[in-house]
């Protein structure tokens, strides 16, 4: 029997797309003033009713695109949702909570890290980087530079650092023997290296620095831009190319295909650059300077972080019309890391100066799904490269380690 809508009430009808937890799809009046909790009750109790279903999952739910966070009438209303007619809830089994496993202590500020399944690099103001198991295992200390390591990426089978010293070097690391070897002495910049990225081709890696450049450099073994000193010693690589355009400090740096490259810097931009064509194709402007960018393959969204304390999620593909897709606001401080997850197209996490890590759905940008505590000092990066871990530096010198 269909049922009316009164005052003050809504009708709802469940949906969902995991069949283990589906219910029949008729139409419920409920209060307005229903919330999650309430909405849990009432769904578990419909499950409860199905031949040999007894649960004790949690569950989220999303009515007009955006997880529900507020009495439903409420959220409703909010997104201009009419509620004339029934309103199609969906629901989810909830995510748990991040689970804390493990502090990695360093002797100085952790400024960057990046994680694979072989290993955990960090870099650290100490000069040196660290390998590290993703179970917390320390495997060597890696020294060479001269002054604080910036930025750290894993390139295949090596990995690149990048120094406040002005060079990136790439390593080896043999882990049989458990030697790290610098293969290649990248010079070009001519001041601090801030950021990292490599092509997903693996042929190539991007850096960017207070010089204000971007540079290309190759990873390959071709002999075009470097100089093999004697045998089994490192080569002197130049760039194999410079592109100018930002007018403050290059913050950030990520592929967005073996093309196309995006930066943003503390000039209030980001840019998108064209490897190919080796210049910038566009320029995205706003009101603070950027600090950490990250692209999503799955969304095609760029996930920025800021010195006005905001997440944002810019379309590069936009052509007129909005280009920030979503802002996400949570955190009291600058938002120096941003980081997609690995596989989840809908969630990232960002780590600020007010000393939290946050994860967040794009579904629901007003407030973050979970905040991970434990830093003492300001977080300086992040990383979500395996889909079971997320992994945080801070100026507190520890890495700290959670499982999603």
């Amino acid at each position: 029997m269909k049922m009316e809508s009164q005052p003050n009430q809504l009708q709802i009808r469940f949906v969902t797309k995991q069949d283990r937890y589906s219910v029949p799809d008729n139409p419920f009046a409920v209060p307005s003033s229903i919330v999650v909790k309430e909405l849990n009750a009432l769904l578990r109790s419909l499950i409860d009713e199905s031949p040999g279903q007894r649960i004790a999952a949690e569950f989220d739910f999303i009515a007009g695109g955006e997880l529900v966070v507020r009495p439903l009438g409420d959220h409703l209303a909010r997104l201009g949702v009419s509620a004339e007619s029934v309103v199609d809830v969906e629901y989810l089994e909830r995510r748990p909570p991040p689970e804390a496993l493990d502090c990695l202590i360093h002797d100085d500020w952790v400024s960057s890290v990046d994680v694979c399944r072989r290993a955990i690099v960090t870099g650290c103001y100490d000069n040196t980087a660290h390998l590290w198991t993703t179970t917390g295992e320390h495997k060597c200390s890696v020294s060479g530079h001269s002054g604080p390591i910036k930025a750290v990426v894993w390139a295949g089978e090596k990995f690149v650092t990048g120094s406040h010293d002005e060079t990136c070097m790439v390593w080896e690391w043999d882990t049989e023997e458990n030697t790290v070897r610098c293969t290649d002495i990248c010079r070009g910049h001519t001041q601090s290296v801030e950021c990292l990225s490599v092509s997903p081709d693996g042929g190539r890696f991007a850096s960017g620095g207070w010089d204000k450049f971007l540079k290309i450099w190759p990873l390959d073994d071709d002999g075009e831009s470097g100089r093999k000193k004697a045998r089994g010693s490192s080569a002197t690589k130049a760039p194999r190319v410079t592109l100018k355009g930002h007018k403050e400090c290059v913050t950030g740096v990520c592929w967005i295909d073996d093309v196309q490259i995006a930066t943003c810097s503390m000039d209030h931009t980001i840019r998108i650059w064209d490897a190919e064509m080796n210049s910038s194709v566009r320029e995205i402007g706003s009101a603070k300077s950027f600090l950490g960018v990250d692209f999503s393959p799955s969304s095609g969204l760029l996930a920025t972080g800021a010195a006005d304390r905001l997440v944002r999620l810019y379309d590069p593909r936009s052509g007129e019309g909005q280009v920030v897709k979503v802002t996400l606001s949570s955190h009291t401080a600058w938002v120096p890391s941003v980081k997609w997850s690995a596989g989840r197209d809908t969630l990232l996490v960002s780590g600020s100066y007010d000393r939290s890590v946050k994860m967040w759905d794009l579904r629901s940008p007003t407030v973050p799904l979970y905040e991970m505590e434990g830093h003492e000092e300001k977080v300086l990066c992040t990383d979500w490269s395996l889909p079971d871990l997320i992994v945080s530096g801070s100026a507190d010198n520890t890495l700290r380690v959670f499982r999603v």
